[in-house]
């Protein structure tokens, strides 16, 4: 059964480790996420973006499947099905299907706004038991080829959407999506010291995890980051396994070009970068 990310989250922040967030695209992703997070005891978090979701049917589809798979595979550990960077709408859309957690991304707003979107949302996820994470400061990344350098949040600005009550609050800390430039200039742990300071017991949120070296990851869940979103590392294995059995014409021998054999190595792939992350993320075994 699907959970809020609540719980998980409270007991990660004060054990001083993250749970994942790992993006799901396909049958194949959220199967394989799943077995990992059974085989390794960890909670996990399943991320679907506005444009995976449409991708893969929508929101109800998406529901039915990862509900579908939680008993097939007779999964135990707590697992919560979270919108990423929804919209106002997609948040309510998603509230409706099935989901057990919410991102509402308001950053784009004026903090006012921000603020009154997400003020109805907690109100509704307050009802229904959900867990839900609003953002602060924009995560940068590459948008249109433009490069966003990846902003910092205001701390009063986010101690101020943390007091409305929500569960999870994700918030720029220099972070971004995708992978990152050489000339990055690293985390601001500075401003995350800031804003844990105005927050508490909040959970914080670490988008753009991938790429990030071990070390910022680790100084960043001592600072209260209890939450890591992981995409693109997932993708780019997924990626290298299917070009290498291609490129040794696994797909030409016998049966190989079955999809269930042609994507198997992809799978595998996403399997190990998921372990590697929650080891690293300190999860494991804390189911």
């Amino acid at each position: 059964m699907l959970v809020s990310a609540k719980e998980m989250l409270t007991k990660a922040k004060a054990g001083k480790y993250a749970v994942g967030q790992f993006n799901i695209n396909n049958l194949e992703w959220t199967k394989a996420i799943l077995q990992t997070a059974q085989e390794l005891n960890s909670p996990v978090i399943l991320g679907v973006s506005e444009g995976a979701g449409k991708y893969m049917c929508g929101y109800k589809t998406v529901v039915g499947m990862v509900n579908g798979m939680l008993e097939e595979l007779n999964i135990t550990v707590p697992v919560a099905l979270h919108l990423d960077h929804g919209s106002f709408e997609g948040a309510k859309a998603c509230i409706n299907a099935g989901f057990s957690s919410i991102m509402f991304d308001g950053s784009h707003y004026p903090i006012e706004e921000n603020i009154e979107k997400t003020k109805q949302l907690v109100n509704a996820c307050d009802i229904l038991g959900l867990s839900i994470e609003a953002e602060v400061g924009s995560i940068g990344g590459e948008e249109d080829g433009v490069v966003g350098a990846g902003e910092c949040a205001d701390p009063e600005e986010c101690k101020m959407i943390a007091d409305l009550g929500v569960t999870m609050l994700a918030a720029g800390i220099g972070n971004i999506h995708g992978k990152y430039p050489d000339n990055w200039q690293g985390l601001s742990f500075e401003t995350l010291d800031a804003v844990q300071a105005k927050t508490g017991d909040m959970p914080l949120v670490l988008h753009g995890g991938t790429g990030i070296p071990a070390e910022m990851i680790k100084k960043a869940i001592s600072l209260g980051v209890a939450k890591i979103n992981v995409n693109t590392e997932c993708q780019l294995s997924f990626q290298e396994a299917t070009r290498k059995y291609i490129e040794e014409g696994k797909d030409q021998q016998g049966k190989g070009f079955d999809p269930r054999k042609l994507l198997a190595p992809g799978a595998e792939a996403i399997k190990a970068t998921v372990k590697e992350k929650m080891e690293l993320f300190g999860s494991v075994g804390k189911a």
